[in-house]
């Protein structure tokens, strides 16, 4: 993420703090954090009996996800508008549900917690409202790696630190070819085939995946 500046769509993990820390070098990066995860610790303790405060918490983030289902597929700033006018009021009103609950509740009960890590990530998990581009959740993602997560323990034995990232890079460009519309097969060999002929370092442009359709369409003219 060097010289990365913006927002950041993420999970809960970690990992991505070392990005916003006060020792990080570089542009100012903004987490998103996804509303799925926060959901999904609601749900699971409604799943083990009558949970009141649970139930109102998953249909608070419902309504939310009806407003994002009316507004997919619309440009960032309509989007922009409609979060405003619509989800922001509900954010509020659920700013102060949370904290209302939270000085009633347990510190280490699973509802405890389920509340303390929205309160955590209450910043990030609101940043949708104020850019367009920036989802509700990461689930575009989490989709996107199931068959990598599948594939994890066969994964685990890379044999070396280099090969291990070699191997996230070619996974990386593999499912940006995907999410472009490009045939993974058909763009590695191009790609590599340019490298052998000496592509220039400095046009590195040309060869990424959602460049290679139009470079293509060029090539064929």
């Amino acid at each position: 993420m060097q010289g990365f500046s913006g927002i950041l769509q993420v999970d809960g993990y970690a990992g991505y703090n070392r990005l916003i820390g006060p020792d990080r070098i570089g542009p100012d990066i903004r987490l998103a954090y996804c509303w799925a995860h926060a959901r999904r610790k609601l749900v699971e303790i409604t799943r083990n009996g009558a949970a009141p405060i649970a139930e109102d918490g998953v249909k608070r983030i419902g309504g939310l996800y009806r407003i994002e289902a009316e507004l997919r597929g619309l440009d960032p700033e309509a989007r922009l508008a409609g979060r405003q006018g619509r989800s922001e009021p509900l954010i509020a009103d659920m700013q102060a549900w949370l904290a209302h609950h939270r000085v009633r509740v347990a510190a280490k009960s699973p509802l405890g917690e389920a509340l303390a890590y929205i309160a955590k990530y209450w910043e990030g998990l609101k940043l949708f409202l104020n850019d367009g581009r920036t989802e509700i959740d990461n689930n575009t993602v989490e989709r996107t790696i199931r068959p990598i997560a599948l594939n994890r323990k066969n994964a685990l034995f890379a044999g070396h630190d280099t090969g291990a990232e070699n191997w996230a890079t070619i996974a990386s460009l593999i499912e940006t070819c995907k999410l472009n519309a490009v045939d993974p097969l058909a763009y590695l060999t191009t790609t590599l085939t340019a490298i052998v002929n000496g592509h220039k370092q400095s046009r590195i442009d040309e060869l990424l995946p959602w460049n290679y359709l139009a470079v293509q369409s060029n090539c064929r003219r």
